[in-house]
């Protein structure tokens, strides 16, 4: 009878102590700049993978309400790490936010102007008198001066509407408005999904070649705890080379976690959110060359009044970047 009352002690401390490992690790949250989709799928891909937990981090995905207001609650400290685009955290920075981007997932934008085929529209020319469909406080937005001043549009002659962007795609196509500023590996795939050819012109052929979608964190927590961050950072670039290499499996995390996503939709988007992961002459993720951070910083100084007072390298740091991330290659 001891011998069993002490076997069933034992079996209880045991269970206890697997869950109280189980629980164990640093709680952060990451905020994603929207829905849950391809374009944020290296995240839980690298939790369904349990990297976040081997690297003692007991990590919460949320998804977000644009760019902007993910960089906000980051300056804010409503969580510990945000998925935003790059000029969108630069913007916020120059008014005082302590945001800092520490690791560009997707080197280029996405962005793209969005247009029936049918419509006519081959150019940002074409924008003229027409109904453009915009969110705003989002980086496709905070960007559309600096491609009208790009393509010498005078904005005062394109019919700018705000719509809320769960509208956007039946707005487009119910012929209420003739373009909208969206996301090719989003927007687009919803269009096409439904039957209808699209035109994307994509920022970064149209003159705004910026950084996209970015890992940033507030300074001071960083400093509090660099180890931790660089953790993270290394966690996630890895889900991330594992969901370029798998995008089936990486949907599936997408799915497990966020179950009213549709997976056909997320292997769609993988097409685009591939091409966009290293730039040109990028040797490993997370690490954009020099040369596009600059085109950035002068886009951003140019056209959307980011100050020249700071170097763009007040803006990001690689410090916390992995000697070992995966190669683009």
């Amino acid at each position: 009878m001891k011998r069993r009352t002490l076997l069933t002690t034992a079996a209880i401390l045991a269970l206890s102590s697997g869950m109280a490992f189980a629980q164990t690790g640093k709680p952060m949250k990451i905020t994603l700049n929207f829905l849950a989709a391809a374009p944020n799928a290296g995240f839980m891909m690298a939790k369904q993978m349990g990297l976040y937990e081997k690297a003692g981090i007991n990590l919460t995905i949320e998804e977000g309400k644009g760019s902007g207001t993910t960089a906000q609650m980051v300056a804010t400290g409503q969580t510990d790490v945000g998925f935003a685009d790059a000029p969108a955290a630069m913007q916020l920075r120059t008014k005082g936010a302590p945001v800092k981007i520490v690791a560009p997932v997707l080197q280029t934008n996405g962005f793209a102007i969005i247009a029936l085929e049918e419509s006519g529209i081959a150019s940002p020319k074409d924008l003229v008198g027409k109904k453009l469909a915009v969110q705003p406080g989002t980086a496709q937005t905070i960007l559309l001066d600096a491609i009208l001043a790009s393509n010498q549009i005078d904005k005062s002659k394109v019919d700018i509407i705000n719509i809320d962007p769960g509208a956007f795609v039946g707005a487009l196509l119910e012929k209420k408005v003739d373009a909208i500023l969206g996301g090719a590996d989003f927007h687009s795939v919803q269009i096409r999904e439904r039957g209808f050819k699209v035109r994307d012109l994509f920022y970064r052929d149209v003159g705004v070649p910026t950084v996209g979608l970015s890992i940033i964190a507030r300074d001071d927590k960083i400093k509090a705890d660099a180890e931790l961050y660089k953790k993270f950072i290394e966690a996630s670039l890895q889900g991330w080379d594992a969901a370029r290499k798998n995008p089936d499996a990486a949907a599936d995390a997408v799915v497990a976690q966020f179950p009213s996503v549709k997976k056909a939709q997320v292997l769609a988007q993988f097409d685009v959110v591939n091409k966009l992961l290293c730039a040109p002459g990028a040797t490993a993720l997370g690490k954009v060359p020099e040369k596009n951070w600059n085109v950035s910083f002068d886009l951003l100084t140019q056209y959307l009044g980011l100050p020249k007072d700071k170097p763009i390298s007040d803006y990001y740091t690689t410090e916390l970047l992995p000697a070992s991330a995966p190669a683009c290659s």
